[in-house]
């Protein structure tokens, strides 16, 4: 009986622990980077059996770095970690049949040696979208432009240019500037202002966007350049804070004309920065704060225009700047619960700019001016950023909803005050312009993880208005035209919405996107202005976007890649009020003016390696109405007006290439090429501005392109170098072109204070070597102009981190 009774024990046990054994089994892990111990979201995560290689599932993780793959039967499998930017990893996975549920330690990657480290495939970013299509900057890695603007810092960038305080994309300057993701009035919408006055030491990474997925702006034809700021992360009370110093323009490159004051030498730099975070529990508090006080020769040009009928003048357009530009960032992030976030922040930027200048005018004898103009201009530029973001975490690993608002405020009071000496007469005349823009955008963003990939959709509404008055005080004799003053008011509305899949095994990916967007656009004008009436226009508009790749193994992938893209004009672009900047070539906006379409094609073969990597892309873009300014004279008058038109079609074609290899622990290198063909088709345009004039243009052609050598050593000690060399070709441009120019950038850091601590020391444009020459031709004259404006800048600093 006794035996019986524990017979029928033991086959009961069995019994249970057989009942009880899991036939579906949910494996949930998490993956962070090795280096930085933060999340890495959106990684690839696949199961593969380790007989056939055969995948069996697959997900991706989420924005805090967390996944889980749901259906798994016991057994022994591979677990395949993969990322750009990162190591491929590869865990053994045994799936035990006890629980249903099975948590895995912590998966840690290293990062990839792509490229250098400043300028790197990377994952990460802004936690949104497929990392492929990014190129991630990391500020931190550029010794030799430490302590300069984000502007001066993305000179370094593959496939980045500088041209005319613009940045330029494989050779064209329709780029659209993103601050955290987001249009900004602190660079402008649909523009890149600013960026020369954004301290490097506020961000921590630049995403360089050649091909926009829809979820993106549909804005920028060349592509999108999404500033990170920084923000710590860490637990606890945490930060950094430096200062750097520097001096530019160290002698006079070319001497002023007769009668001049001096051109600004031995130009201050003053760059102190903070940033600290507060991070407990489920609150994190981050305050980021920046001042950059500079003395710059902002413009040094001299220009020789020839007329038809014999007319010489030459000119020199000098412009002593002084400037101070305040940024701070604070907000809140706010965990909630374990699936909602708040984030609140607020920037605020002040800039105070200052202008001394002179440009006399002479005849083909340069030893008395036949008119000397003199200026100051006074300008304060405020902005006020607002923004509320609302995360929400799904119970899926990778499934989310977010929602933000944003508003933006920004204002121009600008004031310029100017002595026209002729032989016979002196006059002073001054005008005042006040520009204030207010915009706000609301947006919602959706996420949904597939087995093989992911599907995102979302709406976003955007309201800007532009209300602008320029009131002109004309002098004895004066030549400023002040009829064409008054008011303006630039008004936007622009709701679009988007879906974007995503698909991806072991060897395929296809990305498929569609933004539509519809627009009004109003531009309201003095009815007392003597040439411009109110404009506008609208359209509801596609912008598609497709990305097909194959991966031939895990280090040599083929993509294929399509977008459509718009470049709006900007209120300036279409601002009636004539710009003096210069006194006789002066710029002028145009109501009347179009947006620009351009489609873009790309096909890229990338070879990823332990100790390099080789990346090549053939591009071509074709655009219709594109947006220039035409420069064109009327009778009677040697005055030249640039008026902004719609150019009719362009087209480039170009082939890009980076490679980069780590030689040794102590070098590695980094060579990137671009060489393009430019085209503009022949077209008619006519100016009604200061009176209706016709200009023609036979079509242009150009083969240009730009390459750069990026060398770093890391010696011991600390000790860091860096050297870098950049050649632009020449190039086209409307009605003209632009000549060859090339620079040499070096520098030197090292690490101090077990780490906590780093100095530097670098000099841009080494050898002073960069000057922007240009040729231009219009109906009845053509002009040269070489500009000597301030390039070479020494700088040194400190930064520490507590």
């Amino acid at each position: 009986m006794i035996r019986q009774l524990l017979c029928g024990i033991v086959l009961i046990f069995f019994a249970s622990v057989v009942l009880a054994q899991a036939t579906s089994v949910t494996v949930s892990g998490s993956v962070r980077s090795n280096r930085e111990k933060t999340a890495v979201s959106y990684v690839n995560i696949t199961v593969t059996t380790t007989k056939d290689s055969a995948i069996l599932a697959g997900t991706i993780t989420d924005a805090s770095g967390k996944f889980s793959l749901t259906g798994i039967k016991p057994g022994n499998y591979l677990l395949d970690i993969s990322s750009v930017g990162f190591t491929r990893k590869s865990v053994s996975l045994y799936v035990g049949s006890v629980s249903a549920f099975l948590a895995i330690p912590v998966i840690e990657l290293d990062e990839e040696a792509v490229s250098l480290d400043n300028v790197t495939v990377t994952a990460g970013g802004s936690g949104q979208g497929n990392v492929r299509e990014k190129k991630v900057y990391l500020v931190s890695g550029n010794i030799s432009q430490s302590g300069g603007s984000v502007l001066q810092n993305l000179q370094a960038a593959a496939g980045v240019t500088v041209q005319d305080g613009k940045v330029l994309l494989r050779g064209s300057d329709k780029v659209t500037v993103l601050i955290d993701g987001k249009l900004s009035a602190l660079t402008g919408y649909g523009s890149q202002s600013g960026l020369d006055n954004i301290p490097s030491s506020a961000v921590d990474r630049i995403e360089i966007i050649n091909n926009p997925p829809s979820r993106y702006e549909s804005n920028g034809s060349a592509g999108i350049i999404n500033i990170i700021l920084k923000k710590e992360k860490q637990d606890g009370f945490n930060g950094r804070a430096g200062i750097a110093l520097g001096a530019g323009s160290l002698w006079v490159r070319k001497e002023n004309l007769p009668g001049m004051t001096p051109q600004y030498t031995v130009t201050p730099k003053i760059n102190p920065s903070v940033s600290a975070n507060y991070r407990k529990g489920d609150v994190n508090l981050f305050l980021q704060a920046d001042n950059l006080y500079t003395h710059t020769l902002n413009k040094n040009e001299f220009v020789e225009r020839t007329y038809d009928d014999g007319t010489v003048i030459k000119s020199q357009l000098k412009r002593n700047r002084n400037t101070n530009f305040f940024t701070s960032k604070v907000g809140v992030d706010w965990d909630l619960n374990k699936q909602d976030r708040l984030t609140i922040s607020g920037m605020y930027g002040s800039e105070k700019i200052v202008d001394n200048g002179e440009q006399p005018f002479y005849g083909t004898e340069s030893s008395k001016p036949q008119r000397m103009w003199t200026f100051r201009e006074d300008e304060i530029k405020t902005t006020a950023i607002g923004s509320v973001d609302f995360l929400h975490r799904f119970s899926r690993a990778g499934q989310v909803l977010r929602a933000g608002a944003n508003f933006n405020f920004h204002q121009e009071d600008e004031q310029y005050h100017y002595i026209n000496t002729l032989p016979s007469s002196s006059g002073n005349d001054a005008f005042k312009l006040l520009s204030t823009e207010k915009i706000i955008d609301v947006n919602l963003d959706y996420v949904q993880p597939l087995r093989y990939g992911r599907f995102e959709a979302g709406v976003k509404m955007r309201y800007r208005v532009i209300p602008t008055d320029m009131d002109f005080r004309p002098g004895v004799n004066s030549v400023l035209d002040s009829s064409a003053g008054g008011w303006a008011r630039y008004r936007e509305v622009i709701p679009a919405g988007y879906g974007n899949y995503y698909y991806e095994n072991q060897r395929w990916e296809l990305e498929m996107g569609l933004r539509l967007e519809y627009a009004q656009v109003s531009y309201d004008v003095d009815p007392n202005h003597n040439t411009y009436k109110s404009n506008g226009y609208h359209y509801l508009q596609p912008f598609p976007n497709f990305r097909f790749g194959y991966k031939l193994d895990d280090d040599h992938r083929i993509t294929l890649s399509y977008t459509r893209r718009i470049d709006r004009p900007n209120e300036v672009d279409i601002r009636i009020f004539p710009k003096y900047d210069d006194a006789e070539i002066i710029k002028v906006g145009n109501p009347a003016l179009r947006p620009q379409y351009t489609n873009n094609i790309e096909a890229e073969y990338r070879n990823n390696r332990n100790r390099g990597g080789f990346q090549v892309a053939l591009y071509h873009r074709f655009a219709s109405g594109t947006i220039t300014r035409i420069a064109s004279i009327v009778p009677g008058s040697t005055l030249v007006y640039a008026v902004s038109q719609n150019a009719g079609t362009s087209f480039s074609t170009g082939l890009e290439a980076v490679f980069s290899q780590k030689v040794s622990k102590v070098y590695k290198f980094e060579v990137n090429g671009n060489i393009y063909r430019n085209q503009i088709n022949a077209f008619e345009v006519q100016n009604l501005y200061p009176q209706p004039s016709v200009f023609q243009s036979a079509e242009q052609q150009q083969w240009s392109g730009n390459i750069k050598l990026n060398n770093q050593f890391s010696f011991t000690g600390g000790w860091q170098a860096q050297t870098l060399l950049a050649f632009m070709a020449p190039d086209i441009i409307p009605q003209g072109k632009i000549l060859a120019r090339y620079s040499l950038d070096a520098g030197v850091k090292k690490t101090i204070q077990k780490g906590k601590g780093e100095v530097f020391v670098n000099v841009t444009d080494l050898f002073n070597t960069m000057v922007i020459r240009k040729e231009i031709r219009g109906t009845g004259f053509r002009y040269t102009s070489d500009d000597y404006y301030e390039t070479q800048v020494v700088r040194a600093g400190y930064t520490f981190k507590f």
